[in-house]
Formats: structure tokens, sequence, C-alpha cells
């Protein structure tokens, strides 16, 4: 009987164990779905409500993207910014890129971007998708 409960106590260990590791399992390959899935989204909205305008590796109507997040606003040397852009002393963040993607004239009166993302999901989206490719 003693052999018998201790098997029995050796099986439920074992099946805990195993139950755990698959949870462990399963909880970090959704997080890395949803990463993937979140990247896939910035990068589509990204092209959707910016790629009109800008681009990450030239100029356009707008500035070059690529590394914004991070870099002080209106330094891109190639491209002429608007007299408050370049006055503005703004460094993009996730803060800064939220107030100016959701009224870019509410964060700096007077510049030349005339578009604004009115979803903060989408807003929250795209800022990650800049910073990621940022490294960041």
């Amino acid at each position: 009987m003693e052999k018998m409960l201790r098997r029995s106590a050796s099986f439920m260990l074992w099946a805990g164990l195993g139950t755990f590791t698959a949870f462990l399992a399963s909880s970090i390959l959704s997080t890395s779905g949803q990463a993937q899935t979140t990247e896939k989204q910035g990068k589509e909205l990204y092209e959707k409500r910016c790629g009109g305008c800008h681009a990450m590796d030239r100029d356009k109507e707008g500035p070059r993207l690529g590394g914004v997040y991070g870099r002080a606003a209106a330094s891109v040397p190639s491209f002429d910014y608007s007299a408050a852009l370049k006055n503005s002393k703004i460094t993009w963040t996730s803060e800064t890129l939220e107030k100016w993607l959701a009224d870019p004239d509410k964060l700096v009166p007077d510049n030349d971007m005339p578009f604004h993302v009115q979803s903060a999901d989408e807003r929250r989206e795209i800022i990650a998708y800049l910073k990621q490719l940022a490294g960041k």
C-alpha cells in the first residue's frame, strides 16, 4: 500500500510539472505570436497612415522616418522643416509621438504636418513599430 501511495504521489508530481511546463511554453509562444501580430499591424498601419508622405529611408513630402524613435525633431539635414518644429526641442519618444500623431498642431503650433491619426489604438501600433525599428 505504501509503495502504491509513493507511486501515486510521484505520478501526481510529474503530471503537475508536465502541465506547468505545457502552460509556460504556450504562454511564451502566445506572447511571441502577439509581438509578431503587433509588429505586422504596426507596419501595415504605418504604410496605410504614414506611407503616403513618409518613407523609412528617404525624404518624400515628409522626412524619412527610419530611426525617428529617440531622435531629435527636425534633425534630418536633408529635409526642410518648419521653423516651429526646428525650434520645438522635442525628442521623439512614445509620449511625444503619441501627442504628435494625435494632434500635431496642439503639440507644435504652426508646423507643416496637416495629418493626424484619430485612433489611439492605431497610434499605439504605429509608435510600437517605429520603436521596434529603432531597436529600442
